[in-house]
């Protein structure tokens, strides 16, 4: 029998095992916790909770070492914070898992995350902001039998709530496999022709019992997909196109259609130009391990929003965009430009930003399905970027930077959003189109090593009127909007800003109302302290394309981050 012995030394963050190798590892992780005390406030709708007092709060711990890797979550909602889902509540151990590897093996037992390809037919994730987490729950192997061939493997169920400090996971399986090849790697001879090329597919299925009274409903519903990455010299090209059998569920009304999703992102890049087209077709592609849920629950898949990801507090709050997994076809272009220095771009060069996207109903065809007495219940047709004129979402967008010295810089913005609040239903105040017009003016002082100081001035429009084109009626709805921001830093410790969301334009005198917020932090290597207070208005938030309803709040919020 071998004589092992092992110890253990935690020094500077580090972890030594000794046996009968010698095995240096690493503990590392991170925790955060935010704790809210907030008072009622009838004019904006906010409520003071029974408990009055409100508390998040985890904890990461992983370790890793040569080949063995573990770590795990601890989780504590006491209560959940304003417009974390109902299903947090408790403490416990919220994540967990160990695994192995070496150089062509991966082995993960217990909580993982992954995504195939671009995520359209695999994505499991975390997004805190949201309260998103839909981590399996069981088995990934992913392999490296050849240089530049990639298997993965996964298998398990999805985490579903976080009830009583215990994990509820889907009541359905989830299983797949995915290959993805680096031809360059394969075959050498395709780096002297200067073109990259990388293919992928993947298969999932999900397994989930009949139980349904009314229909016969498939239990085992499947997915394939397929994708091409392409680069050449300054030009790249990726494409994906995923299947899934009919997957009858309480999102679509238990038809059974097949439904795909479609992503195509062409580029160019070199020295001051970069050029991105993108294209999206989705229909009936809501994948779910449970098909009786709702919201963003348990989704299998992802499917990303096609438009930008933007920061301003007006135009990213008031009207974001929702991703539609029933159906959607959209598209996308941006064009950053800097005009060169010293060739009408001043000292420094002018970036130029301009971005454009949109969103529309696919059509599906009718004829010939969803007959009486045709028990098939496939209702239409769908083909891939088959349009409607039904618009969703339209952004147009353009920014350009002006920096006049090293001190001191100008950045102007106009952003026109259209939204189509019957489908996206973002505000419960209005009806049909919305057409936003926005304008920002952000302006940033350098006053010395130490001390900086930036300030925002936003603005938002909306008419009642004909909309050119699309032979609709456009909605107020709470009408116009101004917005101050002031931020002001001590390096490299200090921060303090103030925020003022003012609702001047509503058609209710009463609810011309101040969303008044400041806020403090303190900065210590990975330790950060912030505190905030003031007013927060209603709304969906969302990141991605992926929503959740934040209620409004007047109150304090402390928030404490360390990572190790």
């Amino acid at each position: 029998m071998k004589n092992w012995i092992l110890g253990i030394c935690a020094l500077s963050g580090s972890l030594t095992v000794l046996g009968q190798s010698n095995l240096l590892g690493s503990i590392t992780g991170n925790m955060e916790a935010t704790f809210q005390y907030l008072k009622a406030d009838p004019l904006i709708s906010a409520l003071q909770p029974a408990e009055r007092g409100l508390l998040n709060s985890y904890m990461n711990i992983f370790y890793s070492g040569s080949h063995f890797k573990a770590g795990g979550r601890f989780e504590s909602y006491l209560p959940r914070i304003n417009g974390y889902p109902n299903r947090f509540d408790g403490t416990g151990l919220g994540m967990r898992y160990v695994g192995w590897s070496n150089d062509y093996i991966d082995i993960t037992i217990g909580n993982f995350y992954e995504q195939f390809g671009a995520g359209t037919a695999f994505r499991a994730y975390e997004d805190r902001n949201l309260g998103y987490d839909n981590a399996m729950d069981g088995a990934r192997v992913i392999l490296r039998p050849y240089k530049g061939v990639q298997l993965k493997g996964v298998y398990g169920n999805q985490r579903y709530s976080f009830q009583g400090g215990r994990v509820e996971k889907s009541a359905g399986i989830t299983r797949g496999v995915d290959l993805q090849l680096h031809l360059n790697e394969l075959f050498t001879r395709l780096d002297s022709t200067g073109l990259d090329v990388t293919i992928g597919g993947s298969f999932m299925s999900k397994y989930q019992k009949d139980d349904n009274e009314v229909y016969v409903l498939p239990e085992n519903v499947a997915a394939y997909s397929g994708r091409i990455g392409l680069r050449y010299k300054k030009f790249s090209l990726n494409g994906e196109y995923t299947h899934k059998d009919n997957d009858p569920s309480d999102d679509n009304g238990y038809i059974y259609n097949p439904g795909h999703a479609a992503l195509i992102n062409l580029g160019y890049s070199r020295k001051g130009l970069g050029i991105s087209v993108s294209a999206k077709s989705v229909d009936n592609m809501s994948y779910r391990s449970d098909r009786t849920k709702g919201l963003a629950d348990l989704f299998i898949n992802y499917l990303p929003a096609m438009n930008k990801t933007h920061t301003y507090n007006l135009v990213a709050t008031l009207y974001p965009y929702a991703t539609q997994p029933l159906g959607e076809v959209a598209f996308q272009a941006e064009v950053l430009y800097t005009i060169p220095k010293g060739k009408g771009g001043g000292k420094y060069g002018i970036p130029i930003n301009v971005n454009y996207s949109t969103a529309y109903l696919p059509i599906r065809h009718t004829a010939g399905y969803g007959l009486p007495g045709d028990s098939s219940r496939v209702m239409y047709k769908g083909n891939p970027f088959d349009k409607s004129d039904s618009l969703l979402w339209q952004d147009f967008n353009v920014n350009i930077t002006y920096k006049f010295n090293k001190s001191f810089y100008l950045i102007g913005s106009y952003f026109n959003i259209v939204i189509n609040n019957d489908v996206s239903k973002i505000t419960e105040d209005a009806h049909g189109i919305i057409n936003a017009h926005i304008g920002v003016l952000e302006a940033g002082w350098k006053i010395n090593k130490k001390h900086n100081l930036r300030a925002e001035f936003q603005a938002l429009f909306t008419t009642n009127k004909k909309m050119a084109g699309f032979g609709y009626q456009t909605d107020k709805d709470k009408g116009d909007w101004v917005t101050l921001v002031l931020e002001y830093t001590i390096s490299p410790n200090w921060f303090f800003g103030f925020m003022d969301q003012y609702n001047y334009g509503n058609s209710s005198k009463d609810l011309r109302v101040h969303y008044a917020i400041g806020s403090f932090g303190w900065i210590k290597d990975a330790t950060r302290v912030t505190l905030n207070y003031g007013r927060q208005r209603a709304g969906l938030f969302c990141v991605g394309g992926i929503c959740r309803f934040v209620p409004a709040s007047n109150g304090l919020t402390v928030s404490l981050t360390q990572s190790f």
